[in-house]
């Protein structure tokens, strides 16, 4: 079953065809909102509010791991994460982006379900960070969509709450981050822990800080306004990555 998290701006998704909401009980405490199960484009889905169906969890407090455990426990079988970010370099407002790279620079935040208690210490390969094959289905999906996908960019995760620097950008530029958000770490490793397949489709919002229009400060109008659109080509692409979105035979995670 494909599971979509949704993060700023989609803390709904019009297009689910809702048949039941659940409360999961995990190790790790509540999940950000209850689990919305039913359908997109007639295939079984369920959705996650990463910030709260109100919007009222900030991301250093999202408690990725009782999200990515509810998913699995529920029956998933591939993960969707939808998140905002900010563009610092070949990437402009409004652009939705499949990345392929992650550099992380969160830090404090509970990152692993391995923390030694099984009595071993465990090591999990994250060369590729998000799913190969979820990643070329996507694209696949939205050019059937007709709907513009980047293909590629390194994904910049910070704590956030607060928007960077311009020296930060600076230095996430030489680093080679292309994106900057603040959810994408530890989300997608503990995917992988979980033998998860997980992609991020990443809305531009807006040019990160001291870039083009973003050089003196960065509007809250025009990001909110550039989310709002975009959101609306992402329901499209979901629609229709849903029916192609399941693992096959030879699929890894």
């Amino acid at each position: 079953m494909l599971a979509i998290i949704g993060g700023s701006g989609l803390t709904q998704l019009s297009t689910l065809a809702v048949t039941r909401r659940e409360v999961v009980r995990t190790p790790y405490g509540e999940p950000s909102a209850p689990l919305l199960f039913g359908s997109v484009a007639g295939r079984p889905a369920m959705f996650l509010a990463r910030h709260g169906h109100g919007h009222t969890i900030p991301p250093h407090r999202v408690n990725y791991r009782a999200n990515l455990w509810a998913l699995g426990a529920r029956g998933a079988s591939s993960v969707v994460s939808v998140a905002s970010v900010g563009g610092i370099r070949g990437a402009s407002p409004g652009a939705l982006v499949v990345p392929d790279q992650i550099i992380d620079y969160t830090s404090g935040r509970a990152s692993t379900f391995f923390d030694g208690e099984e009595g071993k210490v465990v090591h999990t390969d994250f060369t590729r960070p998000y799913t190969p094959w979820l990643r070329e289905r996507c694209l696949a999906a939205a050019a059937s969509a007709g709907i513009a996908l980047a293909n590629g960019g390194v994904y910049g995760a910070v704590n956030g709450p607060r928007l960077e620097t311009a020296a930060e950008i600076d230095r996430m530029d030489r680093d080679g981050a292309t994106l900057v958000g603040m959810t994408g770490m530890p989300e997608a490793i503990l995917a992988r822990e979980l033998n998860l397949p997980y992609v991020a489709i990443c809305v531009v919002v807006n040019h990160a800080a001291g870039r083009a229009d973003s050089r003196e400060a960065i509007s809250m109008d025009d990001l909110a306004h550039t989310l709002a659109s975009g959101i609306e080509r992402v329901r499209a692409l979901l629609d229709h990555l849903a029916p192609i979105a399941v693992p096959g035979e030879g699929d890894r995670p």
